[in-house]
């Protein structure tokens, strides 16, 4: 696993038995870093799972354009990059599996938030694009595409928006985040993180190129 937080990685790989590799994944070196300390240390890549994301709400005229650069290389290009770079491994093998963790608005807009949306709708591209050239070489690639996950990226939003709008936590569950949603309560992680487990089994070696919804009914209408 790879994050510029390293006392983060400290805790998960622990919880986790996993290895850990600090990088900033905004940065072209930062990608290459972790895909060759992977090589290096276990030969070959199997599974690529690209989930680094960040929020930024604000209108368009007042989005700055530093945060927009910065938003679509660490949702957009560091994807892109990751997957250029394991991409011959998994090739040699003619096996791999990558998932990218995307989102409800890589497949509808909200306002607000035209950074997080086009990077989204973005990797949706990716996705198809490389499971089109992955096919013959036994590479999936599929994209999730939850609605809210109770994460703390999530919690920051629930206090900003609570403050911004002078409602409770609860007001902004309710009245802003599931709002579009049939199932009235947010998803956890562990659900996104058992799809993930799906994807790479070998029931789901027929699924590629697919955005597959995670959304509470929220694009059913």
């Amino acid at each position: 696993m790879g994050d510029i937080n390293e006392e983060k990685l400290k805790i998960e790989s622990k919880r986790m038995n996993a290895t850990f590799f600090k990088t900033d994944l905004s940065k072209r070196n930062g990608c290459q870093g972790l895909v060759n300390f992977a090589l290096t240390k276990y030969l070959k890549v199997d599974i690529l799972v690209n989930v680094a994301g960040i929020q930024n709400v604000a209108p368009i005229e007042e989005f700055l354009e530093d945060k927009w650069d910065f938003m679509i290389s660490l949702m957009l290009t560091a994807p892109f990059l990751l997957t250029k770079y394991v991409w011959p491994s998994m090739k040699e093998q003619n096996w791999g599996r990558i998932i990218n963790i995307n989102s409800i608005h890589g497949l509808v807009a909200s306002e607000f938030k035209v950074a997080y949306v086009s990077a989204k709708h973005g990797l949706g591209g990716l996705t198809k694009t490389a499971a089109l050239e992955g096919g013959k070489y036994g590479i999936t690639v599929n994209s999730i595409c939850p609605a809210y996950v109770r994460t703390p990226l999530i919690d920051h939003q629930i206090d900003a928006q609570a403050k911004s709008h002078g409602i409770s936590r609860v007001e902004v569950i309710e009245d802003i985040m599931l709002k579009k949603t049939v199932v009235k309560k947010l998803i956890e992680p562990s659900t996104i993180g058992e799809v993930a487990k799906f994807l790479c089994s070998d029931a789901a070696s027929h699924i590629t190129g697919s955005m597959m919804t995670i959304d509470g009914g929220w694009t059913a209408a």
